[in-house]
């Protein structure tokens, strides 16, 4: 008999073994899924009752180095969970599928796991609000955030990317449209479409345009009161213009061609950021806001300029859309005669987004000012009512000053989020210049270049060094508060680890 009781016991035993695994495999008790590899997300189960599908990650989103990593997380909203971590390259990278968990009596599913976006110099992803007001508050390696599609409009206070009305945008993607110059420099107007976070702190930018704003022969300078006229357009100099090849205003002479980059303030009048007394360029360059447009005739006036764009061409606006107010460029090929400018060409001003929701930023001069709730900065309606106010006090606002503006558009207005006071007439104001990378052409003991802008470093204070230590190669942020002759005269030199 005990040949026969034995056989049944395996027989027995085996069967007991294969119904715990059906068992088991059926969710009969906790499991997991552990581990993952780059793009495979990982479910969790938990013993409790069925469990609902995790909800979608945060799509992350793109970064500027295509190389860098970006996250994106995917919570349940049952009793399982389920994440998804996707890794990105080359400029886009796809999340993971969360793996199945066990959980109760039913199998709970994880989450999927978003695309994960290329990360920023840091490998960090973020999430994307676009011009829409929802959160989308993922969470990207680098932390939480929120971007939003955007355009800078402003001087380049900063080289190093760009550095833009005081906020730098990393330009390791972008597109460099510029003209009148061969490169971006200190002082030169430019337009810089992106996107930014939503402190504006940081941005990314996928365009850089970037041209002068009026080119001609020089009258009625006033040294006493910082002012000249260029072909009938009224120009102002201020603590912030930079000099590319004089000293200032006592080196402009009358009748001598001259270059400006300028943001425009009330009709007819330009606040000048970057002047050149001695242009490569010749042709005759005017730009303002349209006055007394005659369509007829087609004629219009910038300032005491008559324009005659009967034979220009149109770019970047049509004819059709033509109307007072508009900010335009017109280019001529031969000086104006009888104070008439025939323009060969008429470009429309950098273009200042409307859409709900885009992050813009801008520098110029108030015009329009009725109160802290309304005025105009380069022609856009502006609500500073609840703005962050830094750089003086709210009660010196009004036409004539120089600000920045951050904020966000909503029905054709800025609502401003942080307002920087940069100057008041007759008080003056603050002037900050920053250069970022490495020394070259150095000559002792303190002169050299930073992406290619030349730098005095004499008086400069330094930090994590001396000067002793500058050298080529040697990596620096430079910060000064006047470009004189082309040269940053540093104030602050601190040398990168």
């Amino acid at each position: 008999m005990s040949t026969i009781k034995t056989p049944r016991r395996i027989i027995f035993g085996l069967l007991s073994a294969g119904i715990m695994a059906l068992l088991l495999s059926c969710g009969g008790g906790g499991g997991s899924g552990g581990g993952s590899i780059a793009g495979l997300g990982v479910g969790t189960g938990s013993t409790s009752p069925p469990a609902a599908t995790g909800a979608a990650g945060t799509t992350g989103t793109a970064g500027a180095d295509p190389t860098g990593a970006g996250t994106g997380a995917g919570t349940g909203t049952g009793t399982s969970t389920g994440t998804g971590a996707g890794t990105g390259s080359a400029g886009s990278g796809t999340g993971g599928t969360g793996s199945t968990g066990a959980a109760g009596g039913s199998s709970g599913t994880g989450a999927t796991g978003a695309t994960g976006g290329t990360g920023s110099d840091a490998g960090a992803g973020s999430s994307t609000a676009g011009n829409s007001n929802t959160d989308g508050s993922g969470v990207g390696s680098g932390g939480t955030g929120v971007t939003a599609d955007a355009a800078g409009i402003g001087a380049a206070d900063g080289l190093g990317s760009v550095i833009l009305n005081g906020l730098r945008y990393d330009t390791d993607s972008a597109i460099f449209i510029i003209e009148d110059a061969t490169e971006l420099q200190i002082g030169m107007s430019a337009r810089i479409a992106g996107k930014v976070d939503a402190n504006f702190t940081s941005g990314i930018a996928n365009q850089v345009v970037s041209a002068a704003e009026l080119r001609g022969a020089v009258s009625n300078i006033d040294l006493a009161g910082g002012t000249f006229v260029v072909m009938g357009i009224g120009v102002s100099v201020d603590s912030a213009t930079v000099w590319a090849d004089a000293n200032g205003l006592s080196d402009v002479r009358a009748g001598n061609i001259i270059q400006v980059w300028g943001l425009p303030g009330a009709p007819g009048m330009l606040r000048a950021t970057r002047i050149q007394v001695a242009p490569a360029l010749t042709d005759p360059l005017a730009t303002g806001a349209v006055q007394n447009l005659d369509k007829a005739h087609k004629t219009f006036m910038l300032g005491q300029l008559t324009v005659d764009y009967g034979t220009a061409a149109f770019t970047g606006l049509d004819e059709s859309s033509l109307a007072n107010g508009v900010v335009v460029r017109a280019r001529g090929t031969a000086a104006p005669v009888g104070g008439v400018l025939s323009a060969t060409r008429v470009q429309g001003w950098y273009a200042i987004p409307t859409s709900n929701g885009v992050a813009v930023q801008l520098a110029g001069v108030i015009t329009d000012f009725a109160s802290r709730g309304s005025f105009r900065v380069l022609g856009t309606p502006v609500d500073a009512t609840n703005a962050q106010i830094a750089g003086g006090n709210a009660n010196s606002l009004g036409n004539g000053v120089k600000v920045e503006v951050d904020g966000f558009m909503s029905g054709g207005v800025l609502v401003v989020k942080k307002l920087r006071i940069r100057n008041v007439p007759g008080t003056g104001g603050p002037a900050s210049f920053t250069v970022i990378g490495a020394i070259g052409g150095f000559t002792p003991p303190a002169s050299f270049r930073v992406r290619g802008q030349p730098v005095d470093a004499s008086t400069a204070v330094f930090e994590n060094g001396t000067q002793s230590d500058l050298q080529n190669g040697r990596k620096v942020t430079v910060v000064g508060d006047r470009v004189v002759d082309g040269v940053l005269i540093a104030q602050h030199v601190t040398f990168s680890p």
